[in-house]
């Protein structure tokens, strides 16, 4: 974070620190940040600056393609530069610090306390300023630090302001606010909002704290990250108390896309793609059809030389069905080709130096896969972007089955990480450079164990708890709750061997819920990575051949939970349950660390992938040990 510049034209040294990677995560712009004296609200995209040597580009035209649409959605106005449209958070000198490089943060709250008297006021209406650290003249005849207040008011477009204390203090009294108000927070040790209470001393209005939790206000549509009043925006919904600590003040929307290397040119598609021969074709459905039009048209006959005709017609339907530009795919859709046509593995063959992706299929055999399993993928190169569109207060935004974001339609949409109109036509992003195994379903077996009536009236049950979740959010299909929940077993299994934490494992889900979707994806990648240049070290690979072993340590920890009969017996339907959108699922066995999961340790349900008490072991998708 850039600091302020010293008398004299030296630079000070900057005020905090935070990891690039934070930057694109958890406290991107519009995110609170505690420093030491004050507190801060991370600048939005204008405010970072990258000095002369300039920004250090992550491009992805996949990712860029499917992100341009979401923004719009956001705003007509935001868009996406031709070229360096992803970059890396700057990066600020210790040693040499200066202004221009780094992100500038803005001084948010604006109403500090002082911690001797109590004094509750704005930061220049009642302190002084000593240093950088606000000071007051307490009535004991000393001066006491002065700290910015905990609370503030923010609604759930992410605009945020400072709470209007002087209007909750005096609501109550007849004529309103008093001439002189001096206005004093009362907090005890304990810390319970129902004993905190602001007082006025003036006029004696006195409000506990907990009355604000109900109370609504009008927001004023403040967005002090771009800069001010300026940044204002008109705003029809209600600000609410929140504690600018707290887990729900801020969350990032991050999509992310594996980087898939260009294919190798295909001959036979580019003749095919030649204009005079795709008019002739691009209506032929068999080889006798395509015999007969290479007899009679001899541009069709020399341009087709040498191709097998099983082959030209499998690419006609290829290009027929749009499948001729992989950047045009759905983000997880165009990740799943890929990864389930990798060539089979053979020994003594490694990836490339700097490949930006590799992987290869271990034959059944060898792989020694359980039943229930239809194939395993090694990926020992793998690189990630990671970028962050937008964030969100009070309540997450879920994703879709591709892992992008819906904006479009939305009554309440997130907050921008620049100005609309203003000239920051990029977004702030990570490259995560690792490792993975992915990790396929046998096709045939999923369908059996989704056509089980005990399977489909879960299903019916889940998805009846969920439109009752105040949280919301949609029913993603029986299978996702299962692939979830394997998932999570497994990390769990493999991060006890693997040499990586669970917390530095993640999970990339493969998924269809339209049975008429192609391809059919069920399937799930877990990874590792790091956003330096030295990659991991292929511990997770290597465990990953021991597909087998980890899938039996997963079958017995998902089995028994510390916590049943109560977790296995949990009915999300239940008017008294406070997780309508899990099944069998707790701190106990399924929940991991939320940086590892997507969906926040939600739609989990370890009854759909082995036996567990008060079940029908119909529900078990492995209902035997592996």
């Amino acid at each position: 974070m850039a600091g302020k510049k010293k008398p004299g034209g030296k630079a000070a040294q900057p005020e905090g620190q935070l990891r690039q990677s934070q930057l694109v995560t958890t406290f991107g712009p519009g995110a609170m940040v505690d420093l030491v004296d004050r507190a801060v609200v991370i600048g939005g995209l204008e405010h970072w600056g990258f000095g002369r040597e300039g920004f250090e580009s992550v491009d992805d035209e996949r990712l860029r393609r499917s992100l341009v649409p979401k923004l719009k959605a956001l705003d007509p106005d935001l868009d996406l530069a031709k070229e360096g449209y992803f970059r890396r958070p700057p990066v600020g000198d210790l040693r040499d610090p200066h202004p221009s490089v780094g992100v500038r943060v803005l001084e948010f709250p604006r109403w500090f306390v002082c911690q001797g008297c109590r004094r509750l006021a704005r930061a220049q209406d009642a302190f002084e300023n000593k240093g950088g650290r606000y000071r007051h003249e307490c009535s004991r005849g000393k001066a006491s630090r002065a700290v910015p207040v905990r609370f503030v008011s923010a609604c759930q477009r992410g605009h945020l302001g400072d709470f209007p204390w002087l209007h909750f203090t005096h609501h109550e009294r007849e004529g309103g606010e008093c001439e002189r108000p001096e206005l004093y927070l009362h907090e005890p040790s304990v810390g319970d909002i129902s004993q905190i209470r602001v007082e006025c001393k003036t006029c004696g209005a006195s409000q506990p704290l907990s009355r604000a939790r109900g109370a609504k206000y009008p927001c004023s549509g403040d967005r002090p990250w771009l800069g001010g009043k300026a940044a204002r925006e008109p705003c029809g919904l209600y600000a609410e108390l929140l504690v600018r600590t707290a887990s729900h003040a801020y969350f990032g929307q991050i999509v992310s896309a594996l980087r898939l290397p260009l294919r190798e040119p295909d001959p036979l598609r580019e003749r095919l793609q030649e204009r005079d021969v795709w008019r002739a074709v691009q209506k032929v459905t068999s080889v006798a059809q395509l015999t007969m039009l290479a007899e009679l048209q001899e541009g069709v006959a020399s341009a087709l030389a040498g191709f097998e005709p099983a082959a030209v017609i499998a690419a006609i339907q290829a290009e027929r069905d749009g499948d001729a530009d992989e950047d045009a795919r759905p983000l997880r859709t165009a990740e799943f080709e890929r990864l389930v046509a990798a060539p089979l593995e053979k020994t003594g063959v490694q990836p490339e130096p700097g490949a930006l992706f590799a992987a290869y299929r271990v034959p059944p055999k060898r792989a020694k896969l359980p039943q229930g399993i239809g194939g395993l993928v090694v990926v020992p190169e793998l690189r990630e972007v990671r970028v962050q569109v937008s964030f969100s207060r009070f309540d997450s935004v879920s994703a879709n089955l591709q892992g992008e974001y819906e904006f479009e339609g939305r009554d309440v949409k997130p907050a921008v990480l620049t100005l609309p109109t203003g000239n920051e036509k990029w977004l702030p992003a990570a490259e995560i450079r690792g490792e993975g195994i992915f990790i396929e379903l046998d096709p045939a077996m999923l369908a059996a164990w989704e056509a089980r009536p005990e399977v489909q009236e879960r299903a019916k049950k889940l998805e009846r708890a969920l439109a009752a979740d105040e949280r919301g959010g949609e029913f993603l299909g029986i299978r996702f709750y299962l692939l979830h929940s394997l998932s999570h077993l497994l990390l769990t299994a493999i991060s006890l061997e693997c040499g990586y934490s669970a917390s530095a494992i993640r999970e990339r889900i493969y998924c269809s819920k339209d049975p008429a979707e192609v391809p059919q994806m069920a399937a799930i990648l877990l990874s590792t990575g790091t956003t330096g240049s030295e990659g991991t070290l292929g511990g997770l690979v290597e465990e990953g051949r021991r597909l087998g072993h980890h899938l039996r340590e997963a079958w017995e920890l998902g089995r028994l939970c510390s916590n049943d009969p109560v977790c296995a017996a949990h009915d999300p339907a239940s008017p008294s349950s406070d997780r309508h959108a899990e099944g069998a699922a707790c701190h106990g066995c399924l929940y991991i660390a939320e940086c590892s999961c997507e969906r926040f340790n939600r739609y989990l349900d370890r009854a759909l992938v082995v036996p567990t008490i008060g079940n029908p072991p119909a529900l078990a998708y492995f209902g035997e040990r592996p």
